[in-house]
């Protein structure tokens, strides 16, 4: 089930899905799931981050930032679910033992660092898993902004109309409750929102769940037409 939403709001985040706000809860993602961000590595490596001088210029490098940190978080978590995936495992096989040195033996284990959790483990873990919801949003909505049309079009205009380098802003931020971007020229002494433009590429958790499902059959999101 986790895995499956890591890979499902991964492969939204590449192709434009934008996942909504705690679509995470319900899971986490394993260390296996980072070849599924190679690509991505790769494209940061590799991508010019020259002063943009379009609207989607500017979203496919904030997407491409995003996706860097999205494979940074998903390493975070995978160290942070192992570390919990050792304690509960242990402790599943002592609730099942069901001889008295069989438990002794495994509530000993308990009681060591490596097969205990405590408050901090668990509060780096829920951190993990918020920071991949949050940077899979992020990388899905600039990519979905990059490719509409009406979007770009819109913040190129308004641009032209007030003699901005659309590159030089200070500050680009998405809002999935509200659908809205807001960019911040601090040179300009601007600031302006656009909302309403993502409706379509929304994606809750049973989206993630149905793309992680294709992915593990076929790959990737980029290979479906349309997507799931």
């Amino acid at each position: 089930m986790s895995i499956q939403l890591g890979i499902g709001a991964t492969g939204y985040a590449e192709v434009g899905g934008v996942i909504e706000d705690g679509s995470m809860n319900d899971g986490y993602i394993s260390t296996a799931m980072l070849a599924a961000y190679l690509d991505a590595v790769d494209q940061v490596m590799e991508h010019d981050y020259a002063t943009a001088t379009t609207a989607e210029q500017l979203f496919v490098q904030e997407h491409v930032a995003a996706m860097n940190n999205l494979s940074l978080a998903v390493d975070t978590l995978g160290d942070a679910t192992s570390v919990l995936m050792t304690a509960t495992s242990v402790a599943q096989v002592a609730s099942e033992a069901d001889t008295a040195p069989e438990q002794v033996a495994l509530q000993e284990m308990l009681a060591t660092d490596e097969y205990s959790i405590d408050n901090a483990e668990v509060a780096t873990y829920n951190t993990a898993v918020e920071n991949v919801e949050t940077y899979a949003q992020q990388a899905g909505a600039f990519m979905a902004a990059a490719n509409n049309d009406s979007l770009t079009d819109s913040i190129d205009s308004y641009a032209a109309q007030n003699s901005i380098v659309i590159g030089n802003y200070s500050a680009l931020t998405y809002t999935q409750s509200i659908d809205e971007f807001v960019i911040t020229w601090d040179n300009y002494g601007n600031a302006t929102g656009w909302n309403g433009y993502l409706t379509d590429d929304m994606k809750d958790a049973d989206d993630i769940y149905g793309a992680a499902t294709y992915i593990i059959q076929h790959g990737s999101l980029a290979n479906s037409d349309p997507q799931p």
